[in-house]
């Protein structure tokens, strides 16, 4: 062992010692527990950042904990590899996606490597090689024949200029990414999965996400939104026509005193036929990019259409209005508008100078003006003729038997959830394997035709557009069923469609004759998930999704893909501005920073170190690009080493919590690591420790061992159960303090301080495990520690001997003293008066009683 920590040669050494003992490549064992220990898998960017290093770390560390319990652990990495951003880069640097896409995956693999985390890379995967996207061909075709997969017209974002669909992250402001043409929505026919066919199990099966995050849960449960109501018809006047909506408060029906319609609502669309002025708001409508979640706090705008409704149950007329906050995405793209218990409802019909009706009235007797405001709680029905008098609970069910009867609705049970549209209009994805016959329709590609690959070599035209709608030789075909001329569909999925799924692949990567095999059974679900909470709705949901069709398709026997999900905190570092000649700002990256801080440590002055300027600080912010702000990981493996960016990774702050930041931080990780390297080192050169003889030690040694063993109590449940890792951390910190004081180099103190020492290498393994194996070796073991157990508490070095009772005189902290933990309560007492301090404030005064707590504390009483 050499006398100074130098991490480069230590991480060198050890490193190649994992790949000669191939130390993390692990098979099916049905002897073993198994545990599936599974990060996100990145997209290959070609540079790590700080987000990844605390995400895999995480997951490293619970994997190594995990394989020191004795259990088979799988902890696999991989691509996800489609996408935008490489078309996006591909344009620019005029390289082919696949050739920027596999030199960032050489590039991050070795970055990986160098952190030390311990991935069976023999299961290796990337999405965007033929060998996987295969089998997510051919279950798409799965699907096509059970009917769960549709092709529809759907709106997309299309730029006029450029003549291509754009994804929602290439407009900005309302306008295409490199044309800057206002961009237009229009229909196409696009692919969808049925995921609302398995809505309610998805629902239901949330309940089972026992070690879920409530947040990540109650999340879920929102996104697939389901609500109980009615589905009910209103007449058109002077037309066949029906117009349907739902609603979950059938109570108001009698309120309604208008129709809203989306811009691209059928009905819409024919009264504008002849009429300019809805043709022109229909068309401003459509040219404005409406997110759902928009539509609280965006300004109502509308338009009458000069039809007319026929309300269902009174025969009434109310007008129909196009609105900007209904969307023809969501349930029929109508709604019954009730302006006196709805708040938008209200606010439009404010706007528009609409007649405003109350119906509903507060059960509890509170006086209720709509003309102020809308009456959105639940209560008592008025001005609703025969269901005056009745609660909101006893109208819907009445109100709703009486359209049933009258043929004009029923009760339904709806959802938020949406089809999950899988086509885009790009070229770097998953070719979706259909062919286009003019006799025969939409034809699956036949299964020994598959894989469809991708054309690599290719070359983007001035508007981006995807390539290979532009390449006859590869969507020229025939048809499989008649064998006429026919053309490859030339759409791509959806980036979520690949990883979907990928976690299952995993099990079984090298299987070249189906998606899944039998191992898929042995590994699945997987035991713990690391990720972002950016991830929470969609990629969690289709992952869902995707593993009940698998298991209906009898390639997996679980009903979930994931048991226990653990959502990392963001990575937050300090940002540094100036001002530009326009009012913007200038992100300056904090290691050009110079700062002075007060007593309290509070920023007073902050300068670009190199020219002095003054910049201004805006705090905290998560790592990223835009603020300048992110740190590399690469820079501090060779300046400190991996182990010391894992201990401060883990350090700085529980891993469901956002980690701050901190050079200062990042340098004490450092020095605690040099610091137990030092122990171990001097500890060896004082020669070998003989064999431990518990009986014959002093009460120090055995307070140590108390020490000890109290410590991997502790850090063993913050391991196991709380993932406070942070604490683990510090609690070996106060530890090594402990062992630190013990220099002496008697055979007692050399034994008891080997035994500490061990079991100290042993708790910081599986985080700092490079430097751990050193440590391991150099006190006299020869077995790769990786495969080592982690270590077993001596319960009778936990049984305490004596106790420190704390000595109270009226209440009040007095004195202290050790006692055997047998002591009767005389004996307690009569030490506590026997104190030296405790007598100066008992002598002279009457002492009127003597309390004990056993264990705690002895309470003198004086008068």
């Amino acid at each position: 062992m050499q006398e100074q920590y130098n991490h480069s040669t230590v991480e060198a050494e050890v490193q190649a010692f994992w790949d000669q003992q191939d130390a993390f490549a692990v098979t099916e064992d049905e002897s073993k527990e198994k545990y599936y220990c599974l990060s996100m898998f990145p997209y290959p960017s070609g540079k790590l950042h700080m987000g990844h290093v605390r995400n895999y770390t995480i997951g490293d560390v619970i994997s190594r904990f995990q394989r020191m319990q004795g259990k088979n652990v799988l902890q696999p990495m991989g691509w996800d590899s489609f996408g935008l951003p490489a078309e996006n880069a591909a344009i620019k640097n005029n390289v082919p996606p696949a050739a920027w896409t596999d030199q960032n995956i050489e590039d991050m693999r070795g970055q990986l490597k160098k952190m030390g985390f311990a991935y069976d890379w023999s299961r290796e995967l990337a999405t965007c090689k033929p060998d996987y996207y295969r089998w997510e061909q051919w279950f798409f075709l799965r699907l096509f024949e059970k009917g769960l997969v549709y092709r529809k017209k759907a709106t997309v974002n299309w730029d006029p200029v450029d003549n291509t669909v754009l994804a929602n992250e290439q407009v900005i402001d309302g306008r295409g990414w490199r044309s800057g043409a206002l961009v237009e929505q229009r229909e196409i026919d696009q692919w969808f999965l049925k995921i609302t066919a398995y809505a309610d199990e998805l629902l239901t099966d949330v309940q089972k996400l026992e070690e879920w995050p409530t947040q990540v849960r109650t999340m879920q449960e929102n996104w697939i939104g389901r609500s109980e109501g009615v589905e009910l018809e209103f007449g058109i006047e002077e037309s066949e026509e029906v117009l349907s909506v739902f609603t979950t408060r059938p109570d108001t029906l009698m309120g309604v005193t208008y129709v809203a319609v989306a811009a691209q609502h059928p009905l819409a669309l024919a009264a504008a036929e002849n009429n300019p002025a809805l043709t022109e708001f229909i068309d401003s409508c459509k040219n404005a990019k409406t997110a759902e979640a928009d539509l609280a706090t965006m300004e109502k705008r509308g338009m009458p259409t000069g039809k007319y409704a026929i309300h269902p149950l009174t025969g009434e007329t109310v007008p129909v209005w196009v609105a900007n906050f209904v969307l023809m995405s969501y349930g029929s793209g109508a709604v019954m508008a009730v302006p006196g218990h709805d708040e938008r409802d209200w606010e439009f019909a404010q706007t528009y100078g609409l007649p405003i009706k109350q119906v509903i009235t507060a059960d509890h007797g509170d006086v209720v003006d709509v003309s102020e405001a809308a009456f959105t709680e639940k209560g008592r029905l008025l001005n609703s003729g025969g269901f005056d008098g009745l609660t909101s609970e006893e109208a819907f069910d009445a109100i709703a038997e009486l359209l049933k009867s009258e043929g004009k609705g029923r009760k339904t049970i709806n959802y938020r959830l949406r089809d999950w549209g899988v086509s885009r209009q790009r070229y770097w994805g998953c070719p979706i394997p259909i062919i286009y016959c003019d006799e025969c329709g939409a034809v699956p590609v036949p299964d020994d035709q598959l894989p469809v690959e991708l054309p690599t070599e290719v070359v983007f035209d001035e508007s981006g557009s995807s390539p290979i709608k532009q390449m006859p030789e590869f969507y020229e075909t025939s048809c499989p069923k008649c064998q006429g001329a026919a053309r490859r569909e030339t759409d791509t999925f959806d980036t979520f469609f690949e990883s979907s799924w990928y976690y299952a692949r995993f099990t079984g990567p090298d299987n070249d004759q189906s998606m899944l095999d039998q191992r898929a059974d042995y590994w699945l679900p997987v035991d713990q998930y690391i990720g972002g909470i950016e991830h929470a709705v969609l990629h969690l949901l289709y992952a869902r999704f995707f593993h009940k069709l698998m298991r209906d398709e009898g390639l997996v026997d679980s009903d979930e893909p994931f048991t226990k999900l653990l959502t990392q905190g963001m990575v937050l570092c300090d940002t540094y501005y100036t001002e530009n000649d326009k009012g913007g700002q200038n992100w300056i990256a904090p290691k050009d920073v110079s700062v002075e801080r007060d007593s309290r440590g509070q920023i007073v002055k902050s300068t670009i170190t190199a020219t002095g300027e003054e910049v201004t600080s805006a705090g905290m912010s998560k790592m990223s690009k835009s603020k300048n702000n992110g740190v590399d990981p690469q820079q501090l493996i060779e300046t400190y080493g991996a182990d010391t960016l894992r201990v401060f990774s883990m350090f700085a702050a529980p891993p469901d919590q956002s980690m701050e930041w901190s050079d200062t931080g990042v340098e004490g990780a450092n020095r605690f690591l040099k610091r137990v390297w030092r122990m171990v080192q001097e500890h060896v050169s004082s020669g070998p420790a003989l064999e431990l003889d518990k009986a014959s030690l002093s009460d120090e040694l055995k307070a140590l061992r108390q020490k000890l063993y109290q410590t991997l109590n502790k850090v063993t449940d913050d391991m196991s159960r709380r993932y406070t890792f942070n604490t683990a951390i510090a609690a070996n910190m106060e530890l090594i303090n402990e062992i630190a004081k013990f220099k002496d180099s008697d055979a007692a103190t050399i034994s008891v301080r080997q035994e500490a020492l061990e079991i100290a290498v042993l708790m910081l393994a599986p985080i700092a495990p490079h430097i751990c194996q050193v440590m391991w070796e150099a006190l006299g073991h020869d077995d790769a520690l990786i495969q080592h157990s982690w270590p077993e508490v001596d319960e009778q070095a936990l049984v305490q001997s004596s106790v420190q009772l704390m000595i109270q005189v009226n209440g009040k902290l007095r004195g202290k003293i050790d006692v055997d933990v047998d002591a009767d309560d005389e004996t307690v007492k009569a030490l506590a008066q026997a104190n030296d301090n405790v007598q100066r404030f008992i002598e002279d005064k009457a002492i009127r009683k003597v309390i004990v707590v056993k264990g705690r504390l002895v309470n003198i009483v004086v008068g």
